[in-house]
This record gives structure tokens, sequence and C-alpha cells, in this order.
């Protein structure tokens, strides 16, 4: 049986090593994470937790702006490779957007693969008049609107909060 948390700070150093075990320790080296400064956004760090208590999949959500519009940034987010395609990654997903949009957070954005965050709303269209900090494909740039049209208007680089 999989359990759905809220990452505690007890949980830190376990979920570094999920994110480090899913993508390389170089990790870290990426742009994405020049713009995660400070602590990740309260109430919107999930994981998922084995029968053997093991985390088997987390998320994490950054505040980031554009031009002063607060905006989300979402990642990392990761599935032991043991564990992928049991749906943990989706369950994160929908949980965590959910919990954002409770929470009063209008648009969320993320470096990825299309294919995949498409089935959760995400898309390039709605990122086209955003700049990100290099190097970094911008093809891979999507946005989430939590609130509709809450990405009208919003251009420019995207910055920490």
């Amino acid at each position: 049986m999989t359990r759905l948390l809220p990452e505690l700070p007890a949980d830190q150093l376990e979920v570094e090593y999920l994110y480090d075990t899913a993508f390389a320790p170089g990790r870290t080296a990426l742009s994405s994470y020049r713009l995660r400064a400070g602590p990740p956004v309260a109430g919107l760090s999930w994981l998922v937790r084995d029968d053997y208590d093991a985390v088997n999949a987390a998320i994490r959500y950054w505040p980031v702006q554009v031009s002063g519009a607060q905006c989300l940034l979402l990642g990392p987010v990761a599935v032991h490779p043991t564990c992928q395609g049991e749906g943990l990654g989706s369950l994160l997903m929908q949980h965590s957007l959910t919990e954002a949009a409770r929470l009063g957070w209008s648009r969320v954005i993320l470096v990825g693969d299309e294919p995949y965050y498409r089935r959760f709303g995400f898309r390039r269209d709605l990122a086209m008049g955003l700049d990100y900090p290099p190097p970094t494909n911008l093809d891979r740039l999507l946005a989430l609107e939590l609130a509709p049209g809450a990405m009208d208007g919003v251009v420019g680089m995207v910055e920490p909060a």
C-alpha cells in the first residue's frame, strides 16, 4: 500500500537521495536550480512512501515571478526507477496541482516533456512569452493556468520570487 504524505523537514535527505537516483547528482547544475532560492512552497511538497516506509516518489514547487506576476515552478518530480509506470508521478501531479489551486496559486511553470505534462493541462503556447535562464531549451518551457486567463499578459524572464 502506498501512502501520499506531505514532505516534512525530516524527509529532506531521503527525498534528495531519490532525486539523485532519478536524475543523477549533477542535477543541481541545471538552470532551474538557480531559481529555487529558499525553501519550497509550504504545503506543496509531497511524497509517496511504500509498505517498507521508503520514499518512492516526490514532488516540490518553488515560488518564482515573471515581471512581478507570482508563479509556481514545478519540480523536481521524481519516481524511483523501480516504481516507474505505477502511476505515482500522476498521483503526485494531480494531488499537488489541486492543492496549489486550493492555496490560491493561479499559474504553474515547468521545464519538461510536453507529451507527458500535456495530460495535466500544461501547454507550450501558454509559455510563449516567457524567457528562462540559460541553458534551457525554450521548447520545453510549459505553463498551466489554474485559473482561466492567469497567463494572459505574463511575459518576461522567470526569476526567483
